[in-house]
C-alpha cells in the first residue's frame, strides 16, 4: 500500500474547487480558468490543470473523459449520469445511475475486480437543435 503525503491545501487549489463545486455546467480546464481568475487575476492555465489532476487524484473532483472530446470536471461526487451533446460538447446531469450499473458491480468480468461504471449518453442539446441551419 502506497502511503501519500499529506497535502497543503493551497489557496488556488481551495478556490478552484469552490468555483468548480458551484457550477453544473461541467467546465473544461480553460472555463474553471476563466471563472477562477475573476477572484484569482494572476492564476495561470497551467495552475488550474495541475490543481484539477491532485483534486481528482485525491478523490475531490471527477474527470469526465470521453474519446474525442476535451475532458471536462465535476465537483459533484454522488452516483449520477451525464447526456453530452455531440454538436457543441456540453454535459449536463440526468440523474441518478440506473439500478443496472450497480448490479454490474455484482457480476464476474474475467476475474477483473470492477471498481466503477461509466455510463453517459449522448445526442443534441436544444441549443444546437434552435440553431438555423447552415
Amino acid at each position: 500500500m502506497m502511503i501519500r503525503k499529506q497535502r497543503r491545501n493551497t489557496p488556488q487549489r481551495r478556490v478552484i474547487l469552490e468555483e468548480l463545486c458551484q457550477v453544473v455546467t461541467h467546465p473544461t480546464a480553460a472555463e474553471l480558468f476563466a471563472m477562477v481568475r475573476q477572484r484569482l487575476p494572476r492564476i495561470s492555465l497551467g495552475t488550474v490543470y495541475r490543481n484539477l489532476e491532485v483534486l481528482h487524484e485525491d478523490g475531490l473532483v471527477s474527470k469526465l473523459e470521453m474519446a474525442g472530446s476535451e475532458t471536462r470536471y465535476d465537483g459533484n461526487l454522488e452516483p449520477h449520469l451525464h447526456i453530452r451533446c455531440q454538436e457543441c460538447g456540453k454535459v449536463k446531469d440526468v440523474g441518478e445511475r440506473p439500478a443496472v450499473a450497480e448490479d454490474l458491480y455484482k457480476r464476474d468480468f474475467a476475474g477483473f475486480e470492477v471498481n466503477g461504471v461509466l455510463m453517459e449518453f449522448f445526442g443534441v442539446c436544444p441549443d444546437c437543435r434552435n440553431l438555423p441551419s447552415h
